[in-house]
C-alpha cells in the first residue's frame, strides 16, 4: 500500500524528471531483432555519458485500461495494479524515452498498445464537452526516439506501427528527436548481420542524450 501511495504522491507532485533514459521493447521473443534494436539504441545513449535502463514489456503482466477513470483524481492508474504500476515510476523521473515495437498485422504488438494507453493516466481533462485536455508530462524537456522492424521490403507493409507510437507521444509531450524503420528482417537475430542498421540505432540513441543537454 505505501508503494502505491508514494506513487501517487509523485504523480500529484509532479517533479521534474531527470536527464535519464529509460527505453521499452514490445517484442515477445526473447533475443530478437528488436531486443537487439533497443539494445543498440540505448549503447549509443550511453556511451553518450548518460544513464539508461531497458525494460522488456513482456517481463510484465499488465494489462490495457480498463476506462475506470480513477486516474482523473489520482493522477495515475489506480484501477489496476499490475505490472505498469511497476513501470510508472521510470516514466515519471525519466526525460529520455525510447520505444521499440516490431510490426504485428499492420501495428505494434498488443504489448505497446497496451502500454501506451496505460499512459492515459498522465492527462488533465475538463469539463466542457468535448473535454479539454492536456499532459502533465507536457513542458518538461521530454525527448523521444522510436524502432521498429518489419518482414516485408515495402513502407506500406509497416501499416501504422510508427504513428501508433509517434502521436500519443507527441500528445503526452515528447519531442521526438528520430525514428528508425527497418524493412526486410524477420529471422531470429538476423539484424546482427546489418552493420549499417546497427550504427544507425547507435546514433538514434546518441542523438537522444545530446539532446536531453540542451
Amino acid at each position: 500500500m505505501n508503494f502505491f501511495n508514494d506513487l501517487i504522491q509523485k504523480a500529484i507532485n509532479n517533479e521534474p524528471p531527470k536527464s535519464n533514459v529509460i527505453g521499452f521493447g514490445a517484442s515477445p521473443r526473447k533475443g530478437g531483432n528488436s531486443d537487439i534494436l533497443l539494445k543498440h539504441i540505448l549503447k549509443g545513449v550511453v556511451e553518450n555519458k548518460t544513464t539508461a535502463d531497458g525494460l522488456q514489456l513482456r517481463d510484465f503482466q499488465y494489462q490495457g485500461c480498463i476506462g475506470c477513470e480513477r486516474c482523473r483524481k489520482d493522477k495515475i492508474c489506480t484501477g489496476l495494479k499490475d505490472g505498469m504500476s511497476l513501470i510508472y515510476p521510470g516514466i515519471l523521473e525519466s526525460q529520455g524515452l525510447v520505444l521499440v515495437s516490431p510490426t504485428h498485422n499492420y501495428n505494434v504488438t498488443a504489448w505497446m498498445k497496451a502500454f501506451i494507453d496505460r499512459l492515459y493516466c498522465f492527462y488533465n481533462f475538463d469539463n466542457n464537452r468535448p473535454r479539454g485536455w492536456s499532459s502533465r508530462l507536457a513542458g518538461q524537456n521530454r525527448k523521444a526516439v522510436l524502432g521498429t522492424i518489419y518482414e516485408q521490403e515495402n513502407k506500406e507493409d509497416m501499416g501504422f506501427t510508427l504513428d501508433a507510437m509517434r502521436l500519443p507521444l507527441q500528445a503526452l509531450g515528447y519531442d521526438i528527436i528520430g525514428e528508425l524503420a527497418v524493412p526486410g528482417i524477420f529471422d531470429r537475430a538476423k539484424i546482427k548481420e546489418n552493420n549499417e542498421i546497427l550504427n544507425k540505432a547507435t546514433k538514434l540513441g546518441s542523438d537522444l542524450a545530446e539532446s536531453l543537454l540542451r
